[in-house]
């Protein structure tokens, strides 16, 4: 038997899939359910694939697929029509769902980053493919993570990290943020007492506070790719 939540995810997810033919991002998971962090939306999501409700589909990023529905949940492409429905589909037939996007973009790769202690960001001149549908307006580039201290926002060791090149961000949105010229590392961050504060994602580490000189920002997370071995 599924929880609330896992019900609600499920009917989420297929509803997405046929609107745009994409599975929805964790970000449009964890607030379409109201969650406070990615984490719960993992959770989740490894409930519904251990039960065979979903399946992750191999070498892709963001890519979910419904295998099966809940007896009791409802699509709109599973529920009785009734009479008048037919009427209403005669006058105005439903535009077939778009086919899924499977541009591929090339973006360059720099090196690793740091989800935990801050280490060198090393410039590299080798580029990987990304799915167009990964990637919003704007220039972008990846980041190999290196260590533990997002996993609580979903971002764990090993994985590519998508990055939209900019300067600015709002307090709370997960930042590549440069220290003293030579330091990268990727975290929440927050400004409070004028001071900068770069937040893990992981209980066992303590937030870095700067001056906000000695910060800069390169960038903010636009979306993840994950290797499965």
């Amino acid at each position: 038997m599924l929880t609330a939540k896992q019900h609600e995810l499920i009917r989420f997810i297929q509803q997405k899939l046929e609107e745009t033919g994409i599975s929805p991002s964790f970000e449009e998971m964890k607030e379409a359910l109201d969650l406070k962090s990615k984490s719960g939306v993992h959770r989740l999501i490894s409930a519904l694939e251990e039960r065979g409700f979903i399946r992750r589909l191999p070498n892709r990023a963001r890519a979910l697929e419904v295998v099966k529905l809940p007896e009791d949940a409802v699509t709109s492409s599973s529920r009785p029509r009734a009479a008048n429905d037919a009427v209403i589909a005669a006058a105005a037939p439903r535009a077939p769902a778009p086919a899924p996007a499977n541009d591929i973009i090339d973006v360059p790769l720099h090196g690793r980053i740091a989800a935990g202690a801050p280490i060198e960001a090393i410039e590299g001149q080798s580029s990987m493919p990304v799915p167009a549908a990964l990637l919003g307006p704007g220039e972008h580039y990846a980041l190999e993570v290196s260590g533990d201290s997002m996993i609580e926002a979903g971002i764990f060791d090993g994985d590519f990290a998508l990055v939209r090149r900019t300067d600015s961000a709002r307090d709370g949105e997960i930042v590549v943020a440069l220290v003293d010229n030579e330091e990268a590392t990727l975290k929440y961050l927050r400004r409070e007492a004028g001071r900068v504060r770069l937040d893990p994602a992981n209980g066992a580490y303590e937030p870095q506070i700067y001056e906000p000189h000695r910060v800069k920002v390169q960038g903010k997370l636009a979306g993840l790719l994950r290797r499965y071995h």
